[in-house]
């Protein structure tokens, strides 16, 4: 968790911002609660061409995720997905797959707590379990909202998923890169 509680991005396509990414942490005892946001809209004048807005809300206790609740907006398209922690594990059920038990070490694709990179990633969009292959090529620094550039390690993922990550030297995430259908790169800018 970032000292600040909080990170936010801004979210570049093409030289513009095209929408953010935010997320709250609030500490209760042994309790952690991440409220995360996100935006998008991409238009050609007064028509929406994009309109994406994710909302999900995750519970930990101690270094374990105990309860995630997501749902998505994609171009009108509703996604959903929850996650519970029983006695067997993480209880997973989604819009985009039948109910799972996850295994021990899965994390949510929050991105933020870089131990998601450890293990197989629970998608919040439709809860969809992935295994992708986890590469890490030479530090690479990566430019700020602010225009400064930031040292940072990072994360090449491939195969079930197509996404770099920066995690700066205490671990925050600090920035993101994929590509989407159209071709476009979205690259996300720590503010």
């Amino acid at each position: 968790m970032p000292q600040s509680r909080e990170l936010a991005f801004r979210i570049m396509r093409h030289g513009s911002q095209i929408g953010s990414h935010t997320l709250q942490f609030r500490c209760n005892g042994d309790s952690l609660h991440v409220d995360i946001a996100v935006d998008v809209r991409v238009s050609l004048g007064p028509i929406p061409l994009v309109r994406y807005s994710h909302r999900n809300h995750e519970s930990w206790v101690a270094d374990r995720l105990v309860g995630l609740d997501s749902q998505t907006d994609r171009n009108g398209k509703a996604l959903r997905m929850s996650a519970c922690a029983t006695n067997a594990g993480l209880r997973v059920e989604g819009s985009g797959t039948a109910p799972y038990i996850a295994p021990p070490n899965a994390l949510a694709s929050t991105y933020w707590y870089k131990a998601v990179l450890r293990g197989p990633i629970i998608g919040t969009q439709d809860g969809m379990l992935v295994r992708p292959a986890i590469s890490q090529p030479e530090p690479q620094p990566i430019h700020l909202a602010s225009g400064a550039e930031l040292p940072a390690r990072r994360y090449v993922l491939t195969g079930d998923l197509d996404v770099e990550l920066w995690y700066d030297v205490s671990d925050t995430w600090v920035g993101m890169r994929f590509s989407v259908d159209d071709g476009s790169v979205i690259s996300y800018e720590r503010m």
